[in-house]
């Protein structure tokens, strides 16, 4: 389904760097989450 670089069209090459993208931002977004709760644990609610 991949073609060779040099017969992509510009959408399919913009496609492919998109999904590139998310697929980073994915891995990013779940390693900073994991910081998140290990470094702050929720503080008990206020009654």
């Amino acid at each position: 389904m991949v073609k060779k670089p040099e017969t992509l069209s510009r959408e399919d090459r913009l496609a492919a760097k998109l999904r590139e993208n998310l697929k980073r931002r994915k891995v990013q977004a779940r390693a900073l989450e994991g910081e998140d709760k290990a470094a702050l644990p929720k503080a008990p609610p206020k009654s």
